[in-house]
């Protein structure tokens, strides 16, 4: 039986553009609300594109109250770190106030189910450096207070009869479709393969190294990165588990196992056939030696199963979107 409406906000950015196109090739019903601030129309390969933010309530209504919604999946925030420290009202007020009245709107209108786009930086620097579920959430940035604060929203409003929830706290974001239809275009990149295969293709003069000195195999930074495909796929598990009834929980994606800044680089090099500029700079504050995902139970509970987990298809599908945006190519799309 076919299911009502999903709303997916900020679903013409990087990751939710990729669920969007999953959730139509999954034949479902998709209404796509973003301002288009950091997002690409032409990244909106299914459903409805409605233009307008998140905390418009106004707006809200009007798309609730003329479609049947049974599920919200929610993308739309700021997401880059420095900005958040510099500009941290900018970051509460998008993520976290937006997202308030985002909720509500959905509880008048008696939505079932919520998929939430979180973040491992509600982690902060976990011991160890491996997160499960279970770790203590300390963020170190209001980016990631941002995020929790919603989490938390979320958890109050189903406890009081809101909908249910999956959220997903990503680890690190890379890669894009592979059949090269989107991509990554966010402007002002601040995520390492997105960077360096701006670097490899001409695109930056080249990247840093921030930190060589880490108690790590190499001496840099170890990160968890997810392919977004795999990322994209477990939304659409996160709505079959809430549609069959299941309980609200919050799961970590990644892979469980990281590389380093030098074997991204280096990988980077490997699918261009070129050495890229790297410079070695001191450590950045607040960046931990180590991240990675301690990600079983997202498999235990959605059934989800991977991909693409690949260093070097990530880079690959990365780069080959980065030629097309350096050749102009005209089935992508960019921001100058």
């Amino acid at each position: 039986m076919k299911n009502n409406k999903i709303l997916v906000t900020g679903g013409a950015g990087y990751i939710g553009s990729h669920v969007v196109r999953q959730l139509g090739k999954a034949s479902e019903d998709v209404i796509v609300l973003d301002n288009l601030s950091s997002g690409f129309e032409a990244a909106v390969t299914s459903g409805e594109l409605v233009v307008g933010d998140t905390g418009d309530a106004g707006l809200l209504e009007k798309i609730f109250s003329g479609n049947n919604i049974d599920t919200v999946m929610h993308f739309a925030a700021h997401t880059v770190v420095p900005e958040s420290v510099s500009d941290p009202l900018k970051y509460y007020r998008n993520n976290t106030a937006s997202s308030r009245t985002l909720l509500e709107a959905a509880a008048n209108h008696g939505v079932k189910n919520f998929v939430f786009s979180s973040t491992a930086a509600v982690y902060g620097i976990p011991d160890g450096g491996k997160a499960s579920e279970d770790s203590k959430t300390q963020p170190i940035n209001p980016y990631g207070t941002s995020k929790l604060m919603t989490e938390w929203m979320l958890r109050d409003l189903a406890a009081a009869g809101g909908p249910r929830y999956v959220a997903l706290r990503y680890f690190n974001v890379a890669g894009c479709e592979p059949s090269g239809t989107i991509g990554q275009s966010t402007p002002k990149a601040t995520l390492l393969v997105k960077v360096a295969c701006e670097a490899a293709t001409g695109r930056r003069p080249g990247v840093s190294i921030f930190g060589t000195d880490y108690p790590t195999p190499d001496g840099t930074g170890l990160r968890d990165y997810i392919h977004v495909e795999d990322l994209a796929s477990a939304h659409l598990d996160a709505l079959t588990y809430l549609r069959a009834g299941g309980e609200s929980t919050v799961l970590n994606c990644g892979y469980g196992h990281g590389y380093s800044v030098r074997e991204v680089l280096k990988a980077v090099e490997k699918a261009n056939g070129e050495a890229l500029s790297i410079s070695e700079q001191p450590r950045r504050a607040g960046d931990p030696p180590e991240l990675i995902a301690v990600a079983n139970r997202v498999r235990d509970v959605l059934g989800w199963s991977p991909k693409f987990d690949d260093l070097d298809t990530i880079v690959r599908t990365s780069l080959e979107w980065e030629r097309k945006i350096t050749a102009r190519d005209p089935s992508a799309y960019w921001a100058d």
